[in-house]
C-alpha cells in the first residue's frame, strides 16, 4: 500500500505541478493520498502503537505521576519508622523473599493474605534451567518467578517488581505504585506518608562485586542476575539509617547505613513498589 501511494506522489510532481491549475489539482490528490495513507494507518494499527509510544495513551504513566504528585503535599519527615506486620520467609519460602515481603505490604494494608498464597499466585517463568556452550539458559524473573521457590536443592533465583506489581494489584486495584526508577530521595515521600515500601536489594544490604553477577540468556533476551537478589519491606529511615522488615533474618525494623542500602538498591534496579493510604 506504501508502495502506490508513493507511485501516486512521484505522478502528481511530474504531471501536475507545471501550471497554475495543476498546482491546484497536484494538491487535492495530495491530500486524498495523505487521507488513504492515514486509514491506512489507524486501520492497521499503527496510529494506536505510535500513540502509546510517545505518551498520548499512557495512562500508566499518567497516574503514578498524578499519585506522586499527591503523595508530594506530604512533608518529608526527618525520621519516620512505620509499624508494619513482619512475616519470615523462611522454613517454608527460602527463596520467597519477594512475595514473603509482599505480604507484609498487603497485611499492611488490610489485606488478610498470606505468603504461601501469595507464593502460589504470583506469575512463574517456567523456563527450564540449562548450561550450552558456556552459556546459562533459565528463566527471566521480569517475566514471573524462576525456579524452585520451595527447594533449595534445585535451581532458582526469585521474581522482580512486574509480576509482583501484577499481583499487588489483583488485591489493592488502583492503589498500587511502581517506583522503580525512581529516585533514591522520592522513597521517602511513601514513608513520610506512613506508607512500607517493597523493595528488591541484595543480602549483604551494600553494593556487592560485579563478579557475584552473571548473565543468563532467557526466552525474552539476556538478564543480569545474582544469586545475592534478595527482597525486603522498608519501614523508614532517619538521618543515617534504612529500617527494613527483613523475611530472612526475621528482624523487625533491621537498620543498615542509608548509602550502602541505597547503592546496592540502584544496583539491583532501582526496583520499589509502595501503596496509596486511601481507596
Amino acid at each position: 500500500m506504501l508502495l502506490l501511494l508513493l507511485l501516486i506522489l512521484l505522478f502528481v510532481c511530474q504531471f501536475f505541478l507545471r501550471t497554475k491549475k495543476g498546482i491546484l489539482l497536484g494538491f487535492s490528490l495530495l491530500l486524498v493520498v495523505f487521507s488513504l495513507f492515514l486509514i491506512n494507518f489507524v486501520k492497521d494499527g499503527k496510529f494506536e502503537y505510535i500513540a502509546n509510544a510517545i505518551g498520548i495513551n499512557n495512562s500508566q504513566n499518567q497516574r503514578e505521576e498524578e499519585v506522586l504528585n499527591e503523595f508530594s503535599i506530604v512533608k518529608i519527615k526527618g525520621s519516620v519508622i512505620i509499624d508494619a506486620p513482619l512475616i519470615k520467609q523462611y522454613p517454608e519460602l527460602p527463596r520467597g523473599c519477594e512475595v514473603t515481603s509482599l505480604a507484609m505490604l498487603l497485611q499492611f494494608a488490610g489485606e488478610n493474605v498470606d505468603k504461601m498464597t501469595l507464593a502460589n499466585e504470583v506469575k512463574k517463568d517456567p523456563t527450564p534451567y540449562s548450561v550450552s556452550g558456556g552459556k546459562v539458559y533459565f528463566g527471566n524473573p521480569h517475566d514471573g518467578f524462576v525456579g524452585d521457590m520451595y527447594n533449595l536443592q534445585n535451581p532458582g533465583l526469585g521474581v522482580f517488581h512486574e509480576p509482583i506489581r501484577e499481583l499487588a494489584e489483583q488485591y489493592l486495584p488502583g492503589r498500587i505504585i511502581d517506583m522503580t526508577g525512581s529516585d533514591f530521595e522520592k522513597l521517602k515521600i511513601p514513608l513520610s506518608a506512613e506508607q512500607p515500601v517493597w523493595v528488591i536489594i541484595n543480602t549483604a544490604y551494600q553494593k556487592i562485586s560485579e563478579d557475584l553477577f552473571q548473565t543468563w540468556e532467557t526466552p525474552s533476551g539476556a538478564v543480569k542476575v545474582t544469586s545475592k537478589e534478595h527482597s525486603v519491606l522498608v519501614t523508614g529511615y532517619d538521618d543515617q539509617f534504612i529500617y527494613f522488615n527483613d523475611p530472612l533474618t526475621g528482624i523487625k525494623n533491621k537498620t543498615a547505613p542509608i548509602q550502602d542500602f541505597k547503592e546496592a538498591w540502584v544496583q539491583m534496579g532501582s526496583q520499589a513498589i509502595t501503596i496509596l493510604p486511601f481507596e
